[in-house]
């Protein structure tokens, strides 16, 4: 997995560990944009042999439904819009959650999410996320191929 600069594309490789107790002291509503501590299961991407953490995911795993929900997402204000620093963080964190949820549940893996309205248009288009309701969610060979293109 890897992100790419958007000054000189340069590919970065990224991790995606779980956030530590300590690392939660460091995260604000101003750079992330919503309040993690409520949160469970936080994840955050870094790219490797570094500190600062790029995004944040949390999810809830649905083990009746073979579903993992993305429940929080968010890339850290300076990696948003036309200006951004890096670009597929949120990519590579849908497909970290779609490779988790294979590992969990199979070939009957599922991802899923409620966005923000503004937001559905570019889930579809950037990562072929469906409809299902308020909610859009990834299985089968969608959720493979985006497995695939954050895997290289």
């Amino acid at each position: 997995m890897y992100i790419i600069d958007c000054s000189n594309s340069k590919k970065h490789r990224v991790d995606i560990d779980r956030l530590t107790i300590k690392e939660f002291v460091s995260i604000t509503k101003a750079r992330y944009f919503f309040n993690w501590k409520t949160e469970n299961e936080v994840f955050k991407i870094y790219i490797k042999g570094t500190q600062d953490i790029l995004g944040l995911v949390s999810l809830i795993v649905h083990e009746e439904e073979k579903r993992i929900e993305i429940n929080l997402l968010a890339v850290s204000i300076e990696n948003r819009g036309k200006n951004k620093v890096f670009e597929g963080i949120a990519g590579n964190l849908i497909a970290w959650a779609c490779r988790e949820a294979v590992k969990k549940f199979g070939e009957d893996a599922c991802i899923s999410l409620v966005p923000k309205t503004g937001l559905i248009k570019h889930y579809k288009n950037a990562y072929g996320m469906m409809n299902a309701g308020r909610s859009l969610f990834l299985s089968d060979t969608p959720l493979l191929n985006l497995i695939e293109t954050y895997n290289t």
